[in-house]
């Protein structure tokens, strides 16, 4: 098994000079926005169940999210919307200044008041469309929701389905065409056994599809098809579907099924079913609709093996980044916590960044960094690429990263959902600080080097000699220990270090610390004061920076001749 390749060093992050003015975004093709007719714009996108919705809610301040291919029907959506929240406004007045007539005779004025201040409270809802996603067009967007303070969030399109933390969403889910003659047709090709378990399944788009292909299968013969319904679940066997009645009891039950799935799975979840059903056929819905699809075999084989070649890549790791890659999810700051912890424990180091679209050259800006956790929805955390300098995981493989080659045993079970990875790590934290309360005690930490077992390489089988970066420095004390008063002095002093000493903060060497005082041949403005020219000077040399806008700068131009440049640029 041999792990992915990557690259010796850390990609170039500047723009070439040349390709300064150019814009790097792939552009859309038109075909594959695909505008949807007028005549079927309010089904597609729901508009009259959105009115309802919005209408009970009593919102009125609603953000509207689409994904990139969707934007070109944002503003057709948006004067639908308008329309039909005017025309419930207007029925609503209607029938309120109705009722305060029918009310009239023989009430006291207080309570018609009370009636009319009720129906000026009904105020125009205003709209907003959300342009830019801060994550990924899966997860709901409640930073961008928040900026126009928004009651609720209008998702459109596939959704991942993670619970929110803050802000109440409706999901529309835009069901796309799809003929269920050549469905029926090939799945009846793919399981000629009609005693066969099978589950059916499909893509959130095509999702309402499925009960009346359910009812045309129970009509030709076959009895034990599980018909799956959307839930909001995604650490369920089926995320964010229901179960057949057994699995509720035993899990191991559900490999007893087939799963027949309509349209292509997202990469997470085809891992997370490959080993809890027997096997997984996709219907493609992309192609010629004149040639009759067949159902493909999905394997996840490959895939596992890769992932499984990054782990023990990163099991000798001293260094991970946690990325954060939302701040909408619910619980992600409970995760996060307990990624630190579990690292820590491993003697590791961490460090904690908050980003919003990963990309290589964000990641490769700290080369020091040896892997990443990602910390985000459960689609969106699979990041396979190339372009990356360094691994990206997620909190499940990096618990298996972190075992030792004893206790690491890899049974091809995968999950992206962070909240399993908390349920399972919940019963082993109380036993873990144990450990440590014990440890401290003791004076006898796992980390010092003297007591630490070697770590070799298992890719290469070399010694690694930088595998526990979190050491604890020696100090005078009853027992080796100091007090809280002693340790906060200690941290808040600055000590001269000695030559050959490695970079500490607050008295743990620090492999970030120490990278940036021996690897960085840049260290920050005033870094290259203390290097002497050719002249003998030290320091940089003062010069004259660029001038004018950002069309047309100029260079070296001297004050006096200010009104030259602004010639000159414009």
């Amino acid at each position: 098994m041999t792990a992915p390749s990557a690259p010796a060093v850390a990609p170039v992050l500047s723009t070439p000079e040349t390709r300064i003015f150019e814009d790097p975004t792939e552009p859309i093709e038109p075909a594959s926005v695909g505008r949807i007719p007028d005549a079927q714009l309010a089904a597609v996108y729901e508009v009259e169940r959105t009115v309802r919705e919005i209408r009970a809610g009593r919102w009125k301040r609603v953000a509207l999210q689409f994904p990139d291919g969707m934007l070109v029907d944002a503003p057709r959506v948006y004067e639908g919307l308008r329309r039909g929240l005017a025309a419930a406004r207007a029925r609503a007045e209607k029938d309120g200044g109705d009722e305060v007539a029918r009310r009239l005779d023989g009430v006291r004025l207080e309570e018609v008041e009370t009636d009319k201040s009720a129906q000026e409270a009904d105020e125009e809802e205003q709209l907003y469309i959300l342009g830019d996603t801060s994550y990924g067009a899966c997860c709901v967007d409640e930073i961008a929701a928040e900026h126009v303070d928004a009651d609720v969030v209008v998702h459109y399109g596939r959704s991942c389905l993670s619970p929110t933390a803050r802000l109440p969403v409706i999901y529309v889910f835009t069901t796309r065409p799809l003929e269920l003659d050549p469905v029926v047709a090939c799945f009846e090709q793919t399981y000629p056994d009609k005693q066969q378990k099978i589950v059916l399944m499909a893509d959130i788009p095509y999702s309402g599809y499925l009960a009346e292909l359910h009812g045309r299968l129970r009509e030709n013969g076959y009895a034990h098809v599980f018909l799956t319904d959307i839930v909001h679940d995604p650490s369920a066997p089926l995320p964010n579907r229901t179960m057949p009645p057994e699995v509720k009891d035993d899990a191991q039950a559900l490999r007893e099924y087939q799963l027949f799935h309509i349209s292509d799975p997202p990469t997470a979840l085809l891992l997370t079913l490959s080993s809890r059903v027997a096997a997984i056929h996709i219907y493609p819905t992309t192609g010629e609709i004149s040639t009759r699809p067949q159902a493909l075999l999905a394997t996840s084989a490959q895939t596992l093996r890769r992932r499984y070649a990054l782990l023990t890549r990163l099991s000798t790791v001293p260094v991970f980044g946690i990325l954060i890659n939302t701040l909408s999810v619910k619980n992600y700051l409970h995760v996060v916590e307990h990624v630190k912890r579990i690292i820590a424990e491993a003697d590791k180091k961490s460090y904690t960044f908050v980003v919003g679209k990963i990309n290589a050259a964000k990641v490769a800006n700290f080369s020091e960094v040896g892997g990443w956790v990602v910390i985000g929805c459960w689609e969106s955390s699979l990041i396979e690429s190339k372009e990356f300098w360094r691994p990206i995981i997620t909190p499940f493989e990096l618990q298996l990263a972190l075992k030792s080659d004893e206790e690491r045993i890899w049974t091809g079970e995968w999950t992206g959902d962070f909240e399993a990875v908390l349920k399972e790590g919940g019963d082993k934290e109380d036993g873990g600080a144990q450990a440590a309360e014990v440890d401290d005690e003791n004076g006898n930490s796992s980390s010092e080097e003297e007591s630490a077992p070697p770590e070799f390489d298992l890719r290469t089988g070399r010694y690694v000699s930088h595998a526990r970066p979190m050491r604890t420095t020696a100090t005078a004390g009853h027992g080796g220990r100091r007090n809280d008063a002693t340790a906060i002095n200690a941290s808040a002093q600055l000590i001269k270090r000695a030559n050959g000493d490695v970079a500490q903060i607050g008295g743990v060497a620090s492999p970030g610390a120490e990278f940036l005082r021996s690897q960085r041949t840049w260290q920050g403005l005033g870094s290259d004061f203390d290097q002497d020219d050719e002249s003998g000077r030290r320091g940089a040399v003062m010069e004259e920076g660029r001038s004018g806008i950002a069309r047309g700068y100029t260079h070296g131009v001297g004050v006096g001749d200010g009104d030259a440049a602004a010639r000159e640029v414009r």
